[in-house]
């Protein structure tokens, strides 16, 4: 049977289920791929599980998100993850190193491969020709511990790609133009792959771009092949004995099939607050910026910030604005130094920002309150920035550097000058010093976790209750993000390991009342929440489903959720539940009780479950997706009663 790279790298990993789309498979997991705002949770998951060893190919602790040193918390939980990377047998990229996405792409990355990571970005690697994808923390943790990572099955979207790109436009164009066509639903419960003759003209960085933004069309996954290009980029990195050639077979079908044709693309625009709000760049010029900011995984490579170099070099960016240089890496740092590019930066009025996400997720870089903010970053979702009133624009290097010297949103081929062209080095100045190594075992079985005074353990969670009679705390609209659930920034993300503090930030973005009304009757009667359509898009971090659980959460019914939410839910115990109908979200407010009962026996049973209003004669019926092995999960309570049931189990038994 002739197959395409999605359904190979698949079939290659299959442990269990089969490849039908919906149903629920598990995947042998080769890479694991950890940051610093989730990875505290993760290794304090391993100790809970008294791991001794990895039993991946290959793990990696990145410190990337909370890099900024305003106080010791920071610099404590980098002592905390080098302890535990070098405990538990993994990589330690140090601060400063750069993004973990770009740089486990030159470092790490293996065609052929399956690679998780607690940060929903993990997907750009899926440009190497590997099944890459984000999850929740404790899922990472779990495949850590050598255990298969359950997924539901999903459509392989094919799009082929043809033509090639005009001046002025980059591959930042092109997965902003399908967000244009599909916004931010377009891609759930799919894989992307991409495939044609157009795929020549993309370097591999032009994939990680479009890969990486996969996620915010909320796609499982995305895919490139393992091609030529992939094996130019390998050996430039001095790894070319990892290449590996993987390609969709003569005569490979998709489940849906699209295509794009490269010289149609023009310069194009997400406007606030989504990355499904996109239009052509020529529809807003004009709208007056006050910063322009370059970087961030969704653009990291060389030619994204030499280009822009070469756009400003010998002008000067407009008076006041901000104009914002992010490093992804400390490799491609050193080879835009070598190359004068940072000199043209600098000299144009730029200000140079440490290698590492920083503005991307709010740490640091905040824009001024009602000004408007051009971005090469992957998302604009409200407050992401670290303004709560922001207004975020997602585009292109050449787009921004435009914008920057005209000091308003511009097309780029309106500028008078010739196009410059940038090619990749061809010898990258490789550096992996502060890319520490795993320790051999007997070494590492001596290291003792380093834990600082922000560090706080994961409380135990209480088994599914048969009946729940819970008031709804809050009733949302569409598309909720996690950057709204639990926002990110240098407020916040500072107490990713202590819970009870991070908690206190919960849904502050929606309703800062949230948390006081959630903890007057968090031992009482605990809450549900209401969502509509894409409830959870966005970010992977599994604070958004772990801190409204400990604040007693119990149930969330929405329209659909977007996939890691709901995965994240599950794991903590919260239950995800969607309206049989969609009218029925319509009938019910804030502030209603709702009662379901004989609950355990009936998610055991079937698929339906019957909530009744409380005070009112109005039922309906909504449904869960668990599988068999979540609804035990769900039974005990989450993912971490349900590893330590089993292994009680395990030692009574004998094994």
């Amino acid at each position: 049977m002739a197959m395409n790279v999605s359904q190979k790298l698949i079939k290659n990993h299959l442990v269990s289920g089969e490849m039908v789309p919906g149903t629920e498979i598990g995947l042998k997991i080769d890479q694991t791929l950890t940051q610093d705002a989730t990875g505290t949770m993760v290794m304090l998951e391993l100790e809970a599980m008294n791991l001794d060893r990895a039993k991946t190919e290959a793990s990696a602790q990145y410190v990337d998100h909370n890099i900024i040193q305003e106080d010791s918390k920071n610099p404590d939980d980098h002592l905390f993850l080098q302890s535990a990377a070098r405990r538990f047998g993994l990589y330690y990229s140090r601060p400063g190193n750069g993004v973990s996405h770009p740089v486990h792409m030159q470092q790490l990355a293996k065609p052929g491969k399956t690679l998780l990571g607690s940060d929903s970005h993990t997907c750009a690697n899926g440009c190497m020709g590997m099944l890459a994808m984000g999850a929740g923390g404790i899922d990472v943790a779990m495949a850590i511990a050598g255990e298969p990572f359950y997924v539901k099955m999903p459509e392989i979207w094919g799009i082929e790609v043809t033509g090639r790109l005009p001046d002025w436009v980059s591959a930042k164009d092109v997965i902003l133009e399908l967000l244009r066509r599909h916004d931010v639903k377009g891609g759930v419960g799919k894989i992307i792959e991409y495939y044609g003759p157009g795929l020549e003209h993309l370097s591999a960085m032009d994939r990680h771009v479009i890969a990486n933004m996969g996620a915010e069309l909320g796609a499982t996954a995305t895919v490139f092949p393992s091609d030529k290009e992939i094996h130019r980029f390998l050996k430039s990195q001095d790894r070319g004995k990892d290449w590996e050639e993987i390609v969709a077979d003569d005569g490979a079908t998709y489940d849906l099939n699209e295509e794009i044709d490269l010289s149609t693309i023009e310069p194009m625009i997400a406007k606030p607050s989504s990355p499904g709000n996109v239009v052509p760049v020529t529809a807003i010029a004009g709208e007056p910026i006050y910063q322009s900011y370059i970087g961030s995984s969704a653009n990291p490579g060389y030619r994204d910030f030499a280009i822009a170099a070469e756009i400003v070099k010998g002008k000067h960016v407009a008076d006041g604005i901000s104009f914002d240089i992010n490093p992804s890496s400390r490799q491609m740092l050193t080879d835009l130094v070598k190359e004068s590019h940072i000199a043209s930066l600098i000299s144009s009025g730029a200000r140079l920002h440490q290698a590492g996400c920083n503005g991307c997720i709010g740490m640091g870089q905040a824009p001024a309150t009602g000004r408007n903010s051009l971005r090469t970053t992957p998302r604009n979702f409200p407050g992401r920035s670290g303004t709560r009133e922001d207004s975020v624009f997602l585009c292109s290097p050449e787009t921004a550097a435009a914008s920057a010297l005209t000091g308003k949103v511009t097309d780029p081929r309106t500028l008078d000058m010739k196009y410059p062209k940038v090619k990749e080095v061809s010898r990258p100045s490789i550096d992996d010093g502060l890319l520490q190594k795993p320790l051999p075992m007997e070494e590492a079985r001596n290291i003792s976790l380093e834990k600082g005074p922000n560090i706080a353990s994961i409380p135990e969670m209480s088994p599914l209750p048969d009946k729940l009679e819970v008031p709804i705390l809050l009733k949302m609209n569409d598309n909720i993000s996690t950057d709204e659930i639990l926002a990110g920034g240098s407020r916040v993300l500072p107490y990713r390991s202590n819970l009870p503090e991070i908690s206190k930030f919960s849904f502050e973005i929606i309703d800062d009342t949230y948390y006081d009304r959630a903890m007057e009757i968090r031992d009482v009667t605990g809450h549900a929440l209401v969502g509509g359509y894409n409830y959870g898009q966005g970010s992977s971090r599994e604070h958004a489903a772990l801190a409204p659980r400990y604040l007693g959460l119990r149930v969330v019914l929405a329209k659909d959720f977007a996939r890691i939410h709901w995965q994240n839910l599950v794991n903590f115990g919260v239950l995800p539940l969607t309206f049989k109908n969609d009218s029925d979200y319509d009938s019910l407010s804030q502030g209603d009780t709702i009662l379901l009962e004989d609950l355990r026996t009936t998610i055991q049973n079937g698929k339906e479950v019957k909530v009744t209003v409380k005070g009112t004669n109005q039922s309906f019926t909504a449904v869960h997706a668990l599988s068999e092995r979540q609804i035990d999960m769900m039974l005990k309570g989450g993912l971490i009663n349900w590893v330590k049931a089993r292994h009680k189990k395990e030692v009574k038994g004998g094994i």
